[in-house]
């Protein structure tokens, strides 16, 4: 049993005790019946009347309960909605007053939710406006009166971080440019005229509006700068190359130009200004001085002939070259012919030099291929025969790509100009290729010429014996003292042989011994050698000689591989 049944039970008990109490009381009153039934009668009206009350009051509960269920629903339903949330599910089985605790609960909850979401939102508005605002842009399209979904408001933030991410970046752009416009007006030593100038150049950066328009018109203004700031610097330019060339032609002297360097670097107004004055300076000194001057066009004339190749013909195309009558017209059609050399030579320039170019390792080629032929160059210590050799085999790679490279530019040269490439009166790739032609010819020449001396030496050896000679300061490796016996293989050869001799693993040259003979010329007249086939034969002695001169060639002739193995 429930307490609160027994609490009723209890409570019915009292209620007949106190009733017995009364009527014991009348009784010993001695209260009639009839009274008794009015007082009893009294007694019940008076606890049911407040039995009725207490119900009264709970149905009153009860009935507030059921009110506050269901007007908690219907908000509960709202927030949903607005929340975009699920709708809230009730326990089954709870009682009137658990159900509208939870009930109210959840709302609290809700409408909590509801009021960040609002807070959030109204927040990131104003920041979106003022983002808005200094951008110049329209504002984000969201309802401030509706409660914003959890997607919305992600979305939202997204927007506000682009916005600052777009706003650095402009503030960045603006900072950069207006530092190159403050530059740019300084060196042109210009004043901002206009409203907008003035608001880029002296107000504050935070107050300048970052809109498309005004970036955009930013980099105008900071390309008109640069322009007129370019166009001074083509002038400058212009004016300096002019002054240049008109204080070599003048012969200026060195402490004039110095004094004047100052306006030789800056672009400004004042170095404008300095410049044009310079310049109208030296051209009434150039008319004053025209004879030296045209004497000085004709030697650079003569140089760009030289640079660009001209040959006879061209050069005597130009007739005022050649003209004695100096005036203002001879100099002028001289300025516009250096002019022309000058331009032709340099949108040709690459040309030119590679043909310079291959003209230079062309005679380095030469020069290193003639000291390859020189004997002498084994002597030096300094390892120059390591560097010439490696010189000489870049070179023999690297000029056949120069000539293809070349004949490819001249190639195009040619279709430009509609006439033939010539390098003193002939074509150039001809006379490249007769180069290697006559440099091919000169070497058959040469080795034909050694193979000749050879032979006719090998010749004068085997009739007459070998020719005495001074010894070389610089001896063969493992080279001993004359008169000591060396061994070669169990052949042993005697230095104090006068007629020995051996070919060398160098070249094929005869290493002599170094014992020195007597001259022919020294020897008695009637021992002189004499030519084969005229006169008396040799004496059976020099024969002698001789077969052991042939039997050295033809048997005991030391290889290079025998000349390596010797040890001192």
């Amino acid at each position: 049993m429930r307490k609160s049944e027994v609490l009723a039970a209890e409570s019915v008990a009292c209620l007949n005790k106190a009733l017995c109490r009364l009527k014991d009381i009348w009784e010993e009153i001695g209260i009639p019946e009839d009274q008794r039934l009015q007082r009893t009668d009294v007694v019940k009206k008076h606890i049911k009347g407040l039995l009725d009350m207490m119900i009264a009051e709970e149905e009153n509960l009860k009935e507030r309960l059921m009110k506050s269920i269901d007007m908690c629903r219907k908000e509960l339903d709202v927030l949903c909605r607005e929340l975009n949330l699920a709708p809230f599910e009730e326990e089954e089985g709870n009682t009137v007053l658990q159900l509208e605790k939870d009930i109210r609960t959840r709302l609290e909850v809700m409408m909590k939710q509801k009021n960040q979401r609002m807070q959030e939102l109204k927040a990131l508005k104003e920041q979106d406006q003022d983002l808005c605002d200094i951008l110049c842009t329209s504002s984000y399209c969201i309802d401030g009166d509706v409660v914003p979904t959890l997607e919305q408001l992600e979305h939202f933030r997204r927007h506000i971080a682009s916005l600052n991410a777009e706003k650095e970046r402009r503030r960045s752009e603006f900072v950069g440019i207006k530092r190159q416009i403050i530059v740019c007006m300084e060196e042109l030593e210009q004043l901002p005229d206009t409203s907008f100038e003035r608001d880029v150049v002296c107000e504050d950066e935070e107050a300048f509006c970052l809109s498309d328009e005004n970036i955009a018109a930013l980099k105008l203004l900071l390309s008109q700068l640069e322009d007129r700031k370019a166009q001074n610097e083509v002038l400058c330019s212009a004016f300096r190359g002019q002054i240049q060339e008109l204080w070599n032609r003048l012969q200026i002297p060195q402490e004039e130009r110095e004094a004047f360097s100052e306006h030789m670097v800056m672009c400004r107004r004042r170095n404008i200004d300095a410049l044009q004055r310079e310049a109208d300076r030296l051209e009434e000194l150039k008319m004053q001085n025209i004879l030296s001057v045209i004497e000085a066009i004709r030697v650079e004339v003569a140089a760009y002939w030289d640079k660009c190749f001209y040959s006879t013909e061209q050069r005597q195309a130009f007739a005022p070259y050649y003209d004695e009558d100096y005036g203002e017209e001879l100099l002028r059609l001289h300025d516009a012919e250096i002019l022309h050399l000058k331009q032709h030579y340099e949108d040709h320039r690459e040309l030119y030099e590679g043909v310079h170019k291959w003209q230079e390792s062309w005679t380095l080629y030469l020069e290193l291929e003639k000291k390859a032929t020189d004997p002498s160059r084994f002597t030096n210590r300094g390892g120059n025969l390591l560097k010439e050799e490696k010189q000489r085999a870049d070179l023999h790679k690297s000029l056949p790509k120069l000539e293809k490279k070349l004949k490819q530019q001249i190639d195009l040269w040619e279709q430009e100009q509609g006439r033939e490439f010539l390098v003193g009166g002939q074509k150039f790739m001809q006379f490249v290729e007769e180069q290697w032609e006559l440099h091919r010819l000169e070497k058959e020449k040469e080795k034909q010429e050694r193979q000749l001396k050879k032979s006719k030496q090998i010749e004068e050896e085997m009739l007459y014996g070998t020719i005495p000679r001074t010894p070389s300061k610089r001896r063969l490796q493992g080279a001993n003292t004359p008169g000591k016996l060396r061994k070669f293989n169990s052949t042993s050869i005697s230095s104090a042989t006068p007629n020995s001799t051996m070919r060398s693993a160098f070249g094929g040259t005869l290493c002599h011994s170094p014992v020195s003979r007597p001259p022919l010329s020294a020897q008695k007249p009637a021992q002189s050698i004499r030519t084969p086939g005229r006169g008396k034969p040799p004496r059976a002695g020099l024969l002698e000689r001789n077969k052991e001169n042939i039997s050295h060639l033809n048997g005991t002739a030391m290889s290079a591989r025998t000349v390596k193995s010797i040890q001192v």
